[in-house]
């Protein structure tokens, strides 16, 4: 049914009271219809680039040049705001008992490459069992670990992942060596599109991915650090009941 024609759609919109649900279809909708385009567009660009003969135009060069890099930085952007959309359809209901170790050693499977390229090293403490989306906890890891690592000082990333048992709930903490964040933006961090350093080819939206994960499965996450002096990460998640 159009919008126009439904009042509660409307007023929705008008009070800026859409459910993430509802926010998280549009977004998926839209990311699936730019797909197409932008891997068209930035083919045909590149074709003609390979096409040029040499020593032609290099204006022309330049200008092809510019389309194929924000043919690149879109597409970077569309498949953020997949995973952001996804992450906001955690669903509980569809929740398996999780060892999180194991969804931890997948992300580092994943991330090898980039890990072994800046000479990155990353130890963990036992993990234990939960409830959840296996999906989308090897996404929190593989988030928080690239964050870490991309964000990194001049020395080669360490980063250590351990979990405490409190009362109700584990809590978790990636702790890193890297240049840290101030501590007026711990908060801003998790927000998206958020990026503290601008000539990141990112979208800014890995953290709030990240913070929508936790949120999904009745957790909190949070940052606590100070520039300078490395980054912590905790997030929590329920115990298993039984």
């Amino acid at each position: 049914m159009p919008l126009d024609k439904n009042p509660s759609s409307r007023d929705a919109i008008r009070t800026g009271q859409i459910p993430e649900q509802e926010i998280s279809q549009l977004l998926l909708r839209a990311c699936h219809d730019l797909r197409t385009p932008l891997r068209s567009i930035g083919a045909h660009a590149e074709l003609l680039l390979r096409d040029l003969p040499a020593g032609g135009d290099s204006g022309l060069e330049e200008r092809l040049g510019f389309i194929v890099d924000g043919s690149r930085t879109m597409n970077l952007l569309v498949d953020g705001l997949a995973a952001y959309s996804i992450a906001l359809q955690t669903d509980a209901r569809t929740f398996q008992t999780v060892p999180l170790e194991v969804m931890l050693r997948t992300a580092l499977s994943g991330l090898a490459p980039m890990l072994s390229g800046c000479g990155a090293e990353v130890s963990y403490d036992s993990l234990p069992v939960v409830q959840g989306s296996p999906d989308r906890l090897i996404q929190l890891f593989e988030n928080l670990i690239r964050n870490s690592v991309n964000h990194r000082g001049p020395a080669a990333p360490r980063i250590h992942i351990g979990a405490e048992a409190h009362a109700n709930e584990w809590l978790f903490g990636l702790r890193d060596n890297g240049p840290g964040v101030d501590a007026d933006d711990v908060e801003a961090i998790f927000k998206p599109f958020e990026r503290l350093d601008a000539t990141h080819p990112g979208p800014g939206l890995g953290l709030a991915v990240c913070r929508a994960i936790v949120s999904g499965h009745g957790g909190r996450i949070w940052c606590e650090s100070k520039a300078g002096a490395g980054a912590a990460f905790f997030f929590t998640l329920p115990k298993v009941v039984g």
